[in-house]
C-alpha cells in the first residue's frame, strides 16, 4: 500500500505549498483522493503514471479540494485517453463539471461518469474481486465524506511440500487457495489448514478531511492501518476548529487512539503556521505513531 502525498495544506496554493491531493496504490488500483488546483501539475512533477487513474474520491465541494478536476479531466481529453473515469462525490458535482465543459465545448472522447453521494450514512461506493471503498461521513460547513479503502481477504497461500507430501492433484490448487478441504488421489479429505499458509494480512487506509472532532466515525475507521486525519490547527488556536468546523492535531490524534489504528497520518495545515514539527509533537501527547504528511512525500505501508 503506497500513498502518495501530491498537496496537504488548506486554502490556498502557494509558491511551495499545494491543497489536497493524494494518491492510493493498493491491490493494483491507482485512486485519486481529492483533486486541488495543480493537482496534475504534481502528478507529472512526482511522475505518477495518471493515465492509470480510473477511479477520482472528492470528499466535499470546497475549491481546494477539486479546482483541479475539471483541468486533469481536460487533459486526459487531450491524450486521447479512452478508458472510462469514475469520479465519485457529493450531489452537484456533475453538474459544475458538465457545466464548465458545456461552456467550453470541451466534452470528453471517453466515459464519464459520476457517482454522486448524499447518504448521511457510511455505505460501500466502490467494490471489485480485490478491494472495498466505504464512505466516511464527516462534519464540515458542508456536505463531506471520508473515504476508507480496505483491501478484500486474500487467498490462501499453498505449503507446496505439504500439498506434494498430501499427493494433491494440481487440479484442486484453486479450492485450496479459496480454502476448502480436497480430496487427494486416494479419495482421503485433506484439512485445508494442513497444507496452506494464511493470506497476506489485508491493509486499510482511512482519508479524513475536512471535519471537525467527530468521535462516532470511529466504528468505521476502526483497526485501519493507516488514518490520515485533517489537523488543521494547532492548540493555541484550538478555539477556531469549532467555528470553521476543523481539527486540531491533537483531536486528529484522539480519534487515532480511540480507533486503535496503526499510523497517523496529520495534513491539511493552516498556512498560518511556519513549521510543522509542533502538529507532530501535539500530537504525540495523545497518540504515538504519527507521521507528517508534506507535498510529494510517499508513505509505504
Amino acid at each position: 500500500m503506497k500513498l502518495s502525498i501530491l498537496g496537504c495544506y488548506s486554502a490556498t496554493p502557494r509558491a511551495l505549498t499545494n491543497t489536497t491531493s493524494q494518491v492510493l496504490e493498493i491491490n493494483n488500483h491507482m485512486f485519486l483522493i481529492d483533486c486541488g488546483e495543480g493537482t496534475q501539475v504534481q502528478l507529472r512533477k512526482h511522475k505518477i503514471k495518471f493515465n492509470r487513474i480510473k477511479h477520482i474520491f472528492i470528499s466535499h465541494l470546497h475549491g481546494d479540494h477539486f479546482f483541479g478536476l475539471v483541468g486533469l479531466i481536460s487533459t486526459f481529453r487531450l491524450l486521447t485517453r479512452e478508458a472510462d473515469l469514475h469520479i465519485y462525490g457529493p450531489k452537484g458535482i456533475k453538474e459544475v463539471i458538465t457545466l464548465q465543459m458545456k461552456l467550453a465545448d470541451s466534452w470528453t472522447n471517453y466515459k464519464l461518469i459520476f457517482h454522486e453521494l448524499t447518504s448521511k450514512k457510511s455505505e460501500l461506493i466502490f467494490e471489485d474481486e480485490k478491494v472495498e471503498v466505504f464512505t466516511i461521513p464527516l462534519n464540515h460547513r458542508v456536505y463531506t465524506n471520508g473515504f476508507l479503502f480496505k483491501e478484500k481477504e486474500g487467498e490462501r497461500k499453498l505449503d507446496i511440500k505439504a500439498v506434494e507430501d498430501a499427493n494433491i492433484d494440481t487440479a484442486y490448487f484453486r479450492k485450496l487457495k479459496q480454502g476448502f478441504d480436497v480430496e487427494n488421489k486416494d479419495g482421503v479429505l485433506i484439512d485445508n489448514n494442513k497444507v496452506t499458509k494464511p493470506a497476506n494480512k489485508s491493509k486499510s487506509y482511512a482519508f479524513c478531511s475536512d471535519t471537525m472532532y467527530k468521535e462516532d466515525i470511529v466504528p468505521i475507521i476502526k483497526n485501519a492501518d493507516v488514518l490520515y486525519h485533517e489537523s488543521t490547527f494547532l492548540e493555541k488556536h484550538a478555539h477556531l476548529a469549532p467555528k470553521t468546523k476543523h481539527s486540531t492535531a491533537k483531536e486528529a490524534a484522539t480519534i487515532a487512539k480511540l480507533a486503535n489504528v496503526g499510523t497517523l497520518v496529520l495534513g491539511h495545515y493552516s498556512t498560518r503556521y511556519d513549521g510543522l514539527n509542533a502538529f507532530k509533537e501535539e500530537a504525540q501527547t495523545v497518540f504515538n505513531n504519527v507521521e507528517l504528511s508534506e507535498d510529494g512525500k510517499t508513505f509505504n505501508f
